[in-house]
């Protein structure tokens, strides 16, 4: 089984969409016993709240529910976790600061570099943007998720 962290900031937009999407593409491809996923934010501030209603109505738009409370990330999630998969330079620098162990550092991943047809650097924080902005991320989304699906199937590690 992978164990796939995904983390943002506040783990209020791209961290639990990026967790419903590929539990609703690997539950659609009947691989849902090959993986546990969670996500996390980097900061505290919206533990035990929902997604962001914006993110939720996009994403629900696409097919996926997004369910998740927001909670912060903890030492104990470089023990569980195979792989932790952060948003951007913020994210990855602050899990490698938080990480107990340099064998926990090498388990961070950024999530862009799952994609297959998108060339951007980091997934953007659409929390101050319009519904543009939503719907960018949850396209980069939905392009790493696949990506990561490819790469388990293929046998390459995640």
């Amino acid at each position: 089984m992978k164990r796939i962290l995904f983390v943002c900031l506040g783990n209020i937009c791209r961290s639990p969409a990026a967790e419903g999407i590929l539990k609703q593409k690997v539950l659609e491809k009947g691989l849902e016993a090959n993986f546990h996923i969670d996500s996390a934010g980097t900061y505290g501030y919206h533990t035990g709240e929902l997604p962001d209603v914006r993110m939720r109505r996009h994403a629900s738009q696409r097919g996926y529910q997004l369910t998740s409370l927001a909670r912060r990330v903890t030492y104990k999630d470089f023990e569980q976790f195979d792989v932790i998969i952060g948003m951007d330079d913020d994210n990855i620098r602050t899990l490698k600061n938080i990480a107990p162990n340099v064998e926990s550092q090498l388990k961070i991943r950024r999530l862009t570099d799952f994609c297959r047809h998108h060339g951007d650097d980091c997934v953007p924080d659409p929390y101050y943007g319009g519904a543009a902005g939503f719907e960018h991320v949850i396209d980069l989304l939905e392009d790493a998720c696949e990506g990561i699906i490819q790469r388990f199937r293929d046998g390459i590690d995640i």
